[in-house]
């Protein structure tokens, strides 16, 4: 029997409020944390190695190209990462000269912004390709009703948290 064919019963269904009889592993953060963990390792470290790139690192190295040059602030907010992982990061990725580091605005030395330097783009170019083609296969693993229902409970999930 495959992994995906085991069905187990949800353990949301009949949730009491309070979440007394509610255990740690099936906490929602406990369960997405899983998830992540998964594809970040199956999905997205096998194409990120190919490029000799960790998975921070190609997620800097993605945001950085998308937006051509990037503050390191906004680099670490939309990173999700903590700013000494991106710092360290940011770091590497410009010894390896795919980005580089130049203060904010001429007037500000203290605040810095990272550019994507040509090379960093051509390496962009080629992983984004077989990113997509990755994140396709699976998010395409799911049939388009469940597809467009993760995708719904997913913007539900954050409009809730961005209220708050």
């Amino acid at each position: 029997m495959a992994k995906q064919d085991k069905a187990q019963a949800c353990p949301w269904s009949d949730l009491d409020p309070s979440g007394a009889n509610l255990v740690v592993h099936d906490f929602l953060t406990t369960r997405l944390s899983a998830l992540m963990s998964s594809l970040r390792r199956q999905v997205t470290l096998p194409y990120a190695k190919s490029f000799d790139l960790s998975i921070a690192q190609w997620r800097v190295l993605s945001l950085v190209a998308h937006a051509g040059t990037l503050p390191f602030g906004e680099l670490v907010v939309q990173s999700t990462s903590d700013k000494a992982l991106v710092s360290r990061t940011v770091r590497t990725l410009e010894e390896r000269g795919l980005v580089t580091i130049q203060p904010e605005t001429k007037a500000s030395k203290k605040k810095i912004a990272c550019t994507i330097t040509p090379a960093g783009l051509t390496l962009y170019d080629e992983a984004i390709k077989i990113a997509r083609k990755r994140q396709a296969d699976m998010i395409l693993s799911l049939n388009r009703g469940e597809r467009e229902a993760l995708f719904a409970i997913i913007e539900k999930l954050q409009g809730i948290l961005d209220d708050e």
